[in-house]
């Protein structure tokens, strides 16, 4: 008997812009690389590793850098904020777990063209090995000005 299973991690990003007066002024959707690090991650939480060991995925960051996402990834290019999950919910008759996070006004302006979610709160260039990031996604230039808010939603599927 020949059994044989794939098991993947994909996901979708959805990234809308508003104005000052909270006008949609962009909506975009793009796919994401879980790199090794998350891929270590999703295992470490299978296992039972304890929450205080590795932390759950809380945070989501954006930067300015264009290099494209790799699987040996640990961090964004060139980071310009971070921020904590507005929510983290799951659907177990999809096996989505969605990430949601709003980058307010004045908190990450500027060119806009990577994003990243991560299982620690503080911005550092040098993680340690329980600071994970789960996945990363390059785009086209998505712009915020210093009054825009911008609102990501992150889907990553289990399949």
């Amino acid at each position: 008997m020949n059994l044989q299973e794939s098991f993947k991690a994909t996901g979708d990003v959805y990234i809308k812009v508003y104005d000052k007066d909270g006008k949609l002024k962009e909506a975009h959707a793009f796919k994401n690389r879980v790199v090794t690090t998350g891929k270590y991650y999703i295992a470490n939480r299978l296992a039972g590793v304890s929450t205080g060991t590795v932390p759950v995925v809380g945070w989501m960051s954006i930067g300015t850098g264009n290099t494209s996402p790799a699987d040996g990834d640990t961090n964004l290019v060139t980071h310009a904020a971070r921020v904590a999950l507005d929510s983290l919910t799951a659907t177990t008759t999809s096996n989505t777990v969605t990430a949601v996070a709003t980058f307010p006004a004045g908190t990450g302006t500027g060119d806009i063209k990577e994003a990243a979610l991560f299982n620690y709160s503080t911005y550092t260039a040098s993680p340690s090995a329980t600071q994970m990031m789960l996945c990363r996604t390059t785009f086209p230039t998505v712009g915020k000005a210093a009054g825009d808010q911008i609102a990501i939603t992150w889907q990553i599927t289990i399949s």
